[in-house]
C-alpha cells in the first residue's frame, strides 16, 4: 500500500469533530473545545449526528458512518478529529468506502477505541494518521502544554520531527537493545488484538508496533500479548515502544499476580529487537502524539526514537 500524507493545518483552516465510539456524556466539552480551537484561530465544523447515542454507542453504524464519510468528502474541512474513544470505532469499519479516504487525504486524529481507525485507514489507504488528543478528553479543559505544543507541531509543520523525547525528558527504559527502523503502526493493544484475523488488521513487517493499554490487569495485557506473539507479530515486526499502561495493575490484594515489569520481561527481555518502554503516550495527561505510518528510528540502549521526516505535506 503506498503511504499518503495529509496536508499540513494552517490559521484559518476548517476542523471536523465526529464521534465514531461512544457519545460525549458531557456536550459542554465539545463546546469548550470548539471554543479553545476558535481562539487558536481555526474554524470548526460539528458531524451531524455528534450528539447522536445508542446504548453506548454514539449513534447507529449508518451514523456515524455518514459523519465520517461527509467529512472526508467535504472539500473544505482539512482535519478530522474523534471527539473521544470508548467503543464502537470497529464496529464501522466494514463499512468504509475506503476510496472517499484515498481521495480525500486529511489530517485524522484520535487515540484509544480510535484505534481501530488507524489499523483500517492504514491496511486500507496508506494514509498517515495521528493518535493524538481528542475533543472531549483533552482539550475541553486546561490543555497539558506538553501535548498541545507537541500536537501542533506535529500537523502543521512540513519539516521534520526529529528526535522525540519525553516530557521532563524523562528516560526512556530498554527491555531488549537493539537498533532498527520501520514504519510506525499500532496502538491500543485491546482494540489491536481484537482485529487479529480480519483484513484490517495490517500486514506490520518492517513495522515499529506502538501498544498502549487502560484498566487492564496484568493477567489480560499477558493474555493479549501472548495472543500477538502466537499470531507470528513480534517475528514480523523490527521493534517495539510501550506506552503508557495506566491502571494496568491487579486491584485485588488477595489474587495473585505478576507485575506489569515482569510480564513485559517475560515476552522482550529475549526478543533480540529493540523494545522501548516508558514512552509518554496513551491515557495520560502530558501525551506524545504519534504519527501512524511514518517511519521511525530507534536505538534503544541510547533511548533514541527519531522521525527524520514531517507528518504532513
Amino acid at each position: 500500500m503506498n503511504r499518503i500524507k495529509p496536508k499540513k493545518l494552517n490559521k484559518g483552516d476548517l476542523i471536523g469533530i465526529i464521534n465514531p465510539a461512544s457519545p460525549v456524556s458531557d456536550f459542554n466539552r465539545i463546546n469548550k473545545s470548539v471554543e479553545y480551537f476558535e481562539k487558536l484561530g481555526y474554524k470548526v465544523k460539528l458531524g451531524k449526528n455528534i450528539e447522536k447515542q445508542k446504548g453506548y454507542l454514539a449513534g447507529s453504524e449508518e451514523e456515524r458512518l455518514y459523519d465520517l464519510h461527509s467529512m472526508f468528502e467535504d472539500n473544505e474541512v482539512k482535519a478530522i478529529f474523534c471527539a473521544r474513544g470508548g467503543y464502537g470505532s470497529g464496529k464501522i469499519i466494514s463499512g468504509i468506502n475506503y476510496k472517499i479516504i484515498r481521495q480525500n487525504p486529511k489530517i485524522f486524529v484520535g487515540y484509544s477505541d480510535i484505534t481501530a481507525l488507524h489499523l483500517a485507514f492504514y491496511s486500507q489507504t496508506g494514509l498517515v494518521t495521528f493518535a493524538g488528543p481528542m475533543p472531549a478528553v483533552d482539550f475541553y479543559d486546561s490543555v497539558s502544554p506538553f501535548t498541545e505544543e507537541h500536537f501542533w507541531n506535529i500537523i502543521t509543520t512540513d519539516k521534520p520531527i526529529g528526535k522525540i523525547d519525553n516530557p521532563k525528558s524523562e528516560d526512556f527504559i530498554f527491555l531488549s537493545q537493539g537498533r532498527s527502523e520501520g514504519k510506525l503502526a499500532g496502538g491500543n493493544l485491546s482494540v489491536i488484538v481484537s482485529l487479529i484475523g480480519s483484513k484490517f488488521f495490517p500486514d506490520l513487517n518492517d513495522s515499529v508496533l506502538l501498544l498502549e493499554d487502560l484498566n487492564e490487569p496484568p493477567y489480560k495485557i499477558d493474555r493479549m500479548l501472548n495472543q500477538l506473539k502466537l499470531a507470528g507479530v513480534f517475528n514480523q515486526v523490527k521493534g517495539i515502544l510501550l506506552g503508557n499502561f495506566k491502571d494496568c495493575i491487579e486491584d485485588d490484594p488477595n489474587k495473585p499476580t505478576l507485575s506489569l515489569h515482569e510480564v513485559f520481561g517475560s515476552y522482550f527481555r529475549e526478543l533480540k529487537k529493540p523494545v522501548i518502554y516508558n514512552l509518554k503516550h496513551g491515557h495520560i495527561k502530558d501525551n506524545l502524539t504519534i504519527p501512524f505510518g511514518l517511519t521511525v528510528k530507534i536505538y534503544s540502549a541510547k533511548g533514541l526514537i527519531e522521525i527524520k521526516e514531517s507528518a504532513v505535506n
